[in-house]
């Protein structure tokens, strides 16, 4: 996976559109409240936590690569308030889990590794006969008028000697890869989806805000004191070809890759 050197506070605040997300996509388990869930890549917890609100009689496991936000979610929804819930840093590549979960479930995570098939197959070892599996990533597509921005900046003087030769750390997957990688890792395909969703930020500093808490890969490339600048020059450079709306809001168009399927 990328490397995870994430600012979870700062995260935490900045994933508004995330959260919103995940909860429409929590309503699509129709969850019966006795439920064994892991939550692959579960960031600051929030939307784990309110899965285990929903399983009083089931248990969850939240796993994440970042220990930064592991230790976030175990401090913000302790044990002794979630006795059903449990959070461990582990990598979504080398999972470790016995073969006891009812749901795999996965939200704006995926799209962060590279090697899906040993994601596939972790869940597949993991998961009982029947058990549902429930993905939400970037998909093909996502975010194409902000990565024209930052190739248009990765190639200007001011940052061509920090980005030069850097390529997009993020895999955004399509259909046809996971209608083969599924059968494979003995699943049964339910769907497969491409559904375009327009991410809202309250003006130029909540645009900024979410660039500097999910493309850190491309700002820790540069000296601590050019990362401000380089974010202030990509919001206004992206402005100028997408204005705020007349509510203030910006807009960004994003592809988000839906799969479900049940282990065989």
């Amino acid at each position: 996976m990328i490397e995870q050197r994430w600012n979870a506070a700062d995260y935490a605040r900045n994933s508004t559109a995330q959260w919103q997300w995940a909860q429409e996509l929590v309503a699509k388990l129709g969850l019966q409240g006795h439920e064994r869930l892991v939550d692959i890549g579960c960031g600051d917890g929030k939307i784990t936590a309110a899965i285990a609100r929903q399983l009083a009689r089931g248990a969850v496991l939240g796993i994440d690569a970042s220990p930064q936000m592991i230790e976030l979610a175990s401090a913000s929804y302790p044990p002794a308030q979630y006795p059903n819930l449990t959070f461990r840093q582990q990598d979504a590549t080398a999972l470790d889990l016995p073969p006891i979960f009812d749901i795999a479930f996965s939200n704006a995570t995926l799209h962060w590794v590279q090697d899906h098939e040993a994601v596939l197959r972790g869940v597949r070892a993991g998961l009982r006969r029947g058990g549902k599996l429930l993905f939400q990533m970037g998909g093909q597509g996502n975010a194409d008028e902000v990565m024209a921005v930052l190739h248009t900046l990765t190639h200007a003087p001011a940052w061509s000697a920090y980005l030069a030769g850097f390529e997009c750390p993020y895999r955004f997957c399509g259909v046809e890869e996971y209608r083969a990688w599924l059968p494979a890792f003995d699943f049964e395909i339910v769907r497969l989806e491409l559904i375009h969703k327009d991410m809202q930020h309250d003006g130029p500093d909540g645009l900024k805000g979410w660039l500097r808490t999910t493309w850190f890969p491309y700002t820790n490339r540069l000296p601590a004191e050019q990362r401000e600048p380089f974010l202030d020059e990509l919001v206004a450079a992206y402005l100028a070809q997408h204005p705020l709306d007349p509510q203030g809001k910006t807009h960004v168009q994003m592809m988000r890759l839906e799969v479900e399927a049940l282990a065989c």
